[in-house]
């Protein structure tokens, strides 16, 4: 069950960097006011949903403890993001604001993941 969890965490992680990575590679872009969304940040935040939904599932088989209100805050900031993703994923170009808005989501979901314990 342990190397199928890892299995899990490490495509959690690769969902992660391509929604992050996607948001950073458009920042200079953002400046100028032509960002997007791209298809990477959508594939990404998908990965993280399905990841995170088997990992608590999985964690729960294993009887290992899950903080249901950490996997909830983490949850809906997932879902804001994923919703701001998916409606403005055929726009060409993108408000800063909301651009910055998925970016500071997506990275406090990250720091929430790494230090509520």
């Amino acid at each position: 069950m342990d190397v199928l969890i890892h299995v899990f965490v490490a495509l959690h992680i690769i969902g992660i960097a391509a929604l992050l990575g996607g948001f950073l590679t458009q920042l200079k872009a953002m400046g100028g006011g032509t960002a997007r969304f791209t298809p990477a940040m959508l594939h990404g935040a998908l990965t993280m949903l399905v990841t995170g939904a088997v990992l608590v599932g999985l964690n729960q088989a294993d009887d290992q403890s899950v903080n249901n209100v950490k996997i909830g805050v983490k949850l809906a900031l997932l879902v804001v993001i994923l919703g701001l993703v998916y409606v403005q994923r055929d726009e060409e170009k993108i408000d800063k604001r909301l651009f910055a808005l998925v970016g500071a989501l997506t990275t406090a979901n990250v720091f929430i993941a790494l230090l509520w314990t």
